[in-house]
């Protein structure tokens, strides 16, 4: 999403679902929010530490790349260090496709894998893995991957983020779902497949949407925060927004993210 700040959007509530509702979802491209919604970054600025990555390493993988554009910003950065060999999955169909044909033009082939199945490569195949806001880390299909010596190094969507709006549109959650996604509980099955956890680090961040237009638009995008979201389903919830927002100012909510520096044990002296 944009950065802050920004004012909110003076058209009608037809007007903005409308909108929000035909704006092409595919890839992890954000710019459509500008001037309509905002989120701080996390102070690490995963992109370019993922380039600085890159340019210490031989064979990568990125996994769940979506539409391929924090890898490509990644490689763009990195320039002519990049490593030798980069490969990336992903497993939502636009997303494969938009992924291809923009990382084509840097030699990087995309693999189609679903998200919940194992990684289609041999084992100890890279030294780097990498991945921003994959849907689950499955990391005893990490260790496999990485060669000993080799380092996950991730952004992953923390506990209870974003869950203002959730709430908005389903209510209470059980105080239990705001503990998935925990960076303790991922640390300590990370260590379970036998991975070194070198460094974790959160943040809570703000969010505002300006209009409720982009709070449609974002939901079809992450479609697993409202489960079965459409306009039709909650055009009155959405009415309700539409009014709060236009008196009270922007929809606030907080993201959740965490950093993961992860290193497979090598054996050897």
């Amino acid at each position: 999403m944009a950065q802050p700040h920004a004012t909110p959007n003076p058209r009608s509530f037809d007007e903005l679902v409308d909108e929000g509702a035909s704006v092409p979802t595919e890839g992890w491209d954000f710019s459509w929010f500008e001037g309509r919604a905002t989120e701080a970054r996390p102070s690490w600025g995963y992109a370019r530490s993922m380039a600085g990555r890159l340019a210490e390493a031989a064979a990568v993988l990125d996994v769940q790349t979506g539409g391929g554009e924090v890898l490509d910003f990644a490689l763009e950065t990195v320039g002519p260090q990049r490593p030798p060999l980069v490969v990336a999955t992903e497993g939502w169909a636009p997303n494969v496709a938009k992924a291809t044909r923009l990382l084509c033009r840097r030699g990087v082939p995309v693999v189609a894998s679903a998200d919940d199945a194992p990684l289609p490569f041999a084992d100890g195949a890279f030294d780097l893995v990498v991945s921003r806001h994959p849907v689950e880390p499955h990391w005893d299909d990490v260790a496999r991957v990485l060669a000993p010596g080799g380092t996950y190094f991730a952004q992953h969507v923390g506990p209870a983020s974003v869950f203002e709006l959730i709430e908005y549109f389903l209510g209470p959650l059980p105080e239990s779902s705001r503990h998935h996604r925990h960076p303790e509980r991922e640390r300590a099955d990370a260590e379970a497949a036998g991975l070194e956890v070198v460094d974790v680090r959160a943040e809570r961040l703000r969010m505002e949407f300006l209009d409720v237009g982009a709070v449609v638009h974002f939901l079809r995008k992450v479609v697993w925060m409202v489960p079965g979201f459409t306009v039709e389903a909650y055009r009155d919830r959405l009415r309700a927004l539409h009014e709060r927002i236009e008196a009270d100012g922007p929809f606030v909510a907080h993201s959740s993210r965490h950093l993961f520096d992860v290193r497979k044990p090598d054996p050897k002296p």
